[in-house]
């Protein structure tokens, strides 16, 4: 049994699917017939996005984030295939739920996520802070906190490991960006295929939006989410407590390395 989406990447613009389909073992990701443990993608490029490639170099995958999200929110980490087709996935619905329900078409149960918080460390990187707890051993919970200045964005998102919750309230924040930004990144070729019910744009005087109507808390949300499907690289989201303030795909890709290489967290 499988289940795909098909559509345009949000930075390419070009055509991709993604498959979801059963699979023994832990999760894979599959592309130009390579299959590659997910844990074992390194991560090649942090510019707006996550790309990961296999350890050979000859699979590239950019914007792979809500894609696996979907996974980590689900608590998924085997029994399942993400068949990539293209180099970027597509944007969908701009937020993850589209994976979600795909995903768990699938019948896939939920597993125990490998990665395990097991000494409290607060890591920097540039901007970015992230504080790390033991908590009780066996349940999620990140928490992020953002700061646009802006009175119309909220700052703060929480989120416990529900999978029901993270269904209905995390995958479906959708990917937002700045009005003063869209300029530059349509003469540099980047997001040609966006549709509006899959974007939210902040404007100096305005938010534009199309479909679901936007809340003050939906950008921190989708911070959260990408948080989850970067986390998921390394087997996480982690057992245990995790905060970040001001969250960006470079720093927790720095991070996790550093807090892998000091024991702070563990793959059991």
């Amino acid at each position: 049994m499988s289940a795909s989406v098909e559509g345009h990447g949000l930075h390419s613009g070009a055509p991709g699917a993604v498959r979801f389909e059963r699979h023994d073992g832990p999760t894979v990701l599959r592309a130009r017939g390579i299959d590659t443990r997910v844990v074992d993608l390194r991560v090649v490029d942090t510019t707006r996005s996550t790309t990961v490639a296999d350890p050979s170099g000859v699979v590239r995958i950019g914007t792979v984030e809500h894609v696996l999200a979907a996974l980590g929110g689900l608590g998924i980490h085997a029994g399942v295939a993400v068949v990539v087709e293209g180099t970027e996935p597509p944007l969908a619905d701009g937020g993850a739920r589209r994976y979600v329900d795909l995903v768990r078409a699938l019948g896939v149960p939920p597993s125990k996520a490998p990665l395990r918080v097991v000494r409290a460390g607060v890591i920097e990187h540039g901007g970015s802070r992230y504080e790390l707890a033991c908590g009780d051993g066996h349940g999620v919970t990140l928490e992020v906190a953002i700061d646009f200045d802006d009175s119309r964005i909220a700052r703060e998102a929480r989120w416990t490991g529900d999978p029901d919750d993270f269904c209905e309230r995390i995958a479906v924040a959708r990917t937002f960006g700045f009005e003063r930004e869209v300029g530059d990144l349509l003469e540099r070729g980047l997001a040609s295929h966006v549709t509006p019910e899959s974007v939210v744009v902040i404007g100096d005087g305005r938010v534009l939006w199309s479909g679901a109507p936007f809340t003050a808390d939906e950008p921190v949300r989708h911070k959260l989410l990408d948080l989850v499907g970067d986390l998921y690289l390394y087997g996480g989201p982690p057992r245990g407590i995790l905060r970040v303030i001001r969250p960006g795909h470079a720093a927790t890709h720095a991070v996790m390395a550093r807090a892998l290489a000091a024991g702070l967290v563990v793959r059991d």
